[in-house]
C-alpha cells in the first residue's frame, strides 16, 4: 500500500455508521476526484483493509457503534497498515491533532465539499 499510481485515482474508505451521512460523504469523496468505499462500522472498515490493498485514506468518524469506535479504528489501522493516511470526523466532539498519530487529520462536522477534497488531496501528499 502506499501512493496511487499517476493513471489511478486514490481509494478513501468512508466509515460512517449513518446511512445517509456515509452516502453523503461517498459523493463529496468521489467529487472530489477520488473512489469510494464506504462501511458501516469499524469492524466492516478492518474487514475492507483486511482485502484491499488500495485503499490509501480512511475517513471515519469517531461515534460508532460496534466492537470499537472511530478513535480505536484509527490505532488499529496506524499499527497494522501505517501507510494509511487517515481523517477523523465527528459533530459532537473535537479530536486534538496532538491526539492522532501520524497522518491523521481532524475534521469537524458539518464538512463541506471543498474541506473534503482539501483534507484527502493533503493527506494523499503528505
Amino acid at each position: 500500500m502506499g501512493r496511487a499510481l499517476p493513471d489511478r485515482r486514490a481509494v478513501v474508505l468512508v466509515v460512517e455508521d449513518e446511512f445517509l451521512i456515509r452516502l453523503m460523504a461517498e459523493d463529496m469523496v468521489e467529487k472530489a476526484g477520488f473512489d469510494a468505499i464506504g462501511a458501516s462500522d469499524a469492524d466492516e472498515a478492518v474487514r475492507i483493509l483486511e482485502t484491499r490493498s488500495d485503499i490509501q485514506v480512511v475517513f471515519t468518524d469517531v461515534q460508532m457503534p460496534g466492537s470499537m469506535d472511530g478513535l480505536g479504528l484509527v490505532e488499529v489501522i496506524r499499527h497494522r497498515w501505517p501507510l494509511v493516511a487517515l481523517i477523523v470526523t465527528s459533530g459532537r466532539r473535537h479530536v486534538h491533532q496532538a491526539d492522532l498519530p501520524c497522518r491523521g487529520r481532524f475534521l469537524a462536522k458539518p464538512y463541506q465539499l471543498d474541506q473534503v477534497a482539501t483534507a484527502l488531496r493533503e493527506s494523499i501528499m503528505s
